[in-house]
Order: structure tokens, then C-alpha cells, then sequence
């Protein structure tokens, strides 16, 4: 087979790529059938944006490591600037000021943050001494580089995507090599403080998302609606499901939100238990090759990258999955590779960038020591 594909095709992360298509492949269908059967509504801007960040992905994966690590702080200052200016002047929809008006699109900041946490976090502890890393000089100024975004996006306010921006950045930190008991401590704080900063913090409407979780049928016309109707579709699809283009959830307007949060209901309606399983594999392929890359990194800042952009990846997965099935408050994360909407693919896909470029690195580590 060397002989007759080409090297530089040969070498891609197939292990990566054929589960990511089937993803997008399965999404843009699921996504024809929330339109009702039009492929312009959702589904070709889906194809039309997975073709354009797929290219930036490949662009990414072309970065050496030196060039990685010298951008990682000017990217993350840019990105704290943007954030800034949401609060000044950004664009209001939703009851929630997140995104920032250019005139050609809407840009949401906070989704960038995600992915440029990991970055400066990992470029942080890569370079700090190792006698440093149990040290209180290896956590205050990373608490200060996580908290700063969180409380930004708090603001907005954006529960979900502040939790996203701290899960990431607290996985690298735990991967750094952090003490554990550091992270048990403040495990228990944090159970101190949930019921002040349950009441005291959050906004009404995330009240009561949080008691629709716990109960939904107390309220199933209000705001236990969304997931009572989620469970009724994933339910109503049985093994196999009602089939393609059949689900009647979606169709009739029951299910809100068919082609972005709630995207995995609709297709679990149509397409049953055996569509989800496919849906699980797929994405568990793609995280197990996250963590391979991760596992063969041979230097702490590939390791560390390639980990927390692992586990931004699994955030937006699990979260998900679990918000549409009842398993966690609705929260507005879409499920990556398969919603409809240009910020979750752009930040997916410069996760998926950002571990070829360590894949990469890694491939070339055992000839030369340094990335090429």
C-alpha cells in the first residue's frame, strides 16, 4: 500500500478522520431531516463550514512547536482584549451579551478562550521548573490566567461555556503534575460554597434550570419542557428507530432546538439505539486518539496540549449526551461535529488542529528531537 497511496496522504491520522467524517457525514443528515427535508436550511452550511476549518485544522498541523509556544501568550492577551469589548460593545441576542458584531459574521470570544487556555497553560507549565511545580509559584499565576476568562464569561452571562474554559484549564493543571491534594481541597471548598453560589450567583432562569434537572415533571409544559420532549424522542426511537426523515418530534415542532443542543434526540428518534452507538464510537475514536497523541508526546508541552485539547473535546461531548438524556441541566452546549452552528465547529476543529500539529511533532521527534 506504500506504493500506491501517496506519502503525504498515508501519513494522516486516519484513525481521526474516518470516524470525524462519519460524524459530520451522519450530522449533515440528521440536519437535512430537522430542516424537513432541505438541505440548504442546515445542512450545506454544515458540509460548507466542517470543508473550511478541516483546511485550517491541516494549516494548524503545519505549525512547528517553537511557533506554538512563542504565539500562545499574544493569542491568549488578544482573546482576554475581545472579552473585554463584549462587556463594552457587544452584541446582545438571547437575553446574553456574547458576541461581537464584525459585520461579516457574529464572533463569539468565549469560544476561543477554550481552546486558548489549554495553550497558555501548557506553554506556562512546559516552561516552569520542575521543583517549582508543587509550589504556590505554579498555581496562583495559572489561577489568575483561568480565572480572569471564567469571570468574563460569567458576565455575560455564559455558565456552560465559563465551566468548558475551567475544566480545560484544570486538566492541564492536574496533567502538570499539581498535588492532588490541591485539587481535593478545592473539590471540597466548592461543595462548601455551591448552595452561596447557587443562590447568591446564579441568574433566575439558571435557578430554575437546575431544579428542572432534578425534577423535570413537575413543570412539563414550562421549563421541564425541553427535556421531557428530548427523552420522549430518544425513547420513541426504540432499537432501530422510526427512520430517516420519520421522526415526528422534530417534525411537529415538539423538540426545541432539533439541529443544535438537541441534535442527538432528533437523530436518536429517527435512527434508534443503533444510531447512538454509532454516535459513541465514533467520538470514542477520536478522543482514544487525542490521548494516544497525548501518550506519545515525548516533551510537556506537547503532552500537556494535546491532552487539555483532548478534554475540551470530551467536555462539549459529555455535557451533552448527558443535558439531552436528563443526566445534567440544560446548559446550551451543542454536540461537536454534529450541531448546526459555526462557533462549536471552529472550536472543535482547532482542538482536532492543535493534536495533529502534536501528532506531527511526535512523528518526527525520534529522527531529529525537534518538531519540523
Amino acid at each position: 500500500m506504500s506504493g500506491i497511496v501517496p506519502a503525504p496522504i498515508a501519513r494522516q491520522p486516519w484513525s481521526m478522520l474516518f470516524p470525524l467524517l462519519i460524524l459530520v457525514g451522519f450530522g449533515s443528515l440528521v440536519l437535512y431531516s430537522a430542516a424537513g427535508g432541505s438541505w440548504t436550511t442546515y445542512a450545506e452550511n454544515h458540509i460548507v463550514r466542517f470543508l473550511v476549518f478541516l483546511v485550517m485544522a491541516f494549516v494548524m498541523s503545519r505549525f512547528t512547536k517553537e511557533m506554538a509556544m512563542f504565539f500562545a501568550f499574544p493569542i491568549y492577551g488578544v482573546i482576554i482584549l475581545l472579552l473585554v469589548l463584549v462587556e463594552a460593545i457587544g452584541f446582545v441576542g438571547g437575553g446574553s451579551q456574547r458576541w461581537l458584531n464584525l459585520g461579516f459574521m457574529q464572533l463569539q470570544p468565549s469560544e476561543l478562550m477554550k481552546p486558548a487556555i489549554v495553550l497558555v497553560l501548557a506553554r506556562f507549565y512546559a516552561i516552569l521548573p520542575i521543583g517549582m511545580i508543587p509550589t504556590w509559584r505554579s498555581l496562583v499565576p495559572a489561577g489568575v490566567m483561568m480565572g480572569l476568562p471564567v469571570g468574563l464569561v460569567l458576565l455575560q452571562p455564559d455558565l456552560g461555556t465559563s465551566l468548558a474554559i475551567a475544566f480545560g484549564g484544570v486538566v492541564v493543571m492536574f496533567v502538570a503534575g499539581l498535588p492532588l491534594r490541591w485539587f481535593i481541597g478545592a473539590g471540597a471548598a466548592g461543595a462548601v460554597l455551591a448552595p452561596l453560589a447557587f443562590f447568591f450567583g446564579l441568574k433566575e432562569y439558571q435557578q430554575k434550570r437546575v431544579f428542572t434537572f432534578l425534577d423535570p415533571e413537575s413543570d412539563p409544559l414550562g421549563d421541564g419542557y425541553h427535556i421531557t420532549q428530548s427523552k420522549i424522542a430518544i425513547g420513541s426511537g426504540g432499537m432501530w428507530g422510526k427512520g430517516f426523515n420519520e421522526g415526528s418530534q422534530s417534525h411537529l415542532n415538539y423538540l426545541p432546538e432539533p439541529h443544535t443542543d438537541f441534535i442527538f434526540a432528533t437523530m436518536a428518534e429517527e435512527w434508534g439505539f443503533f444510531g447512538g452507538l454509532i454516535v459513541l464510537v465514533c467520538f470514542a475514536l477520536i478522543l482514544s486518539w487525542g490521548l494516544r497523541v497525548a501518550r506519545q508526546s515525548n516533551d510537556r508541552f506537547g503532552k500537556l496540549l494535546a491532552t487539555g485539547m483532548t478534554a475540551t473535546v470530551f467536555f462539549y461531548v459529555a455535557i451533552n449526551l448527558m443535558m439531552v438524556m436528563g443526566l445534567a441541566p440544560v446548559v446550551g452546549i451543542p454536540l461537536p461535529f454534529m450541531s448546526h452552528g459555526g462557533s462549536s465547529m471552529m472550536t472543535n476543529m482547532i482542538c482536532l488542529g492543535s493534536l495533529m500539529m502534536v501528532s506531527r511533532w511526535n512523528r518526527y521527534a525520534p529522527r531529529s528531537g525537534l518538531a519540523r
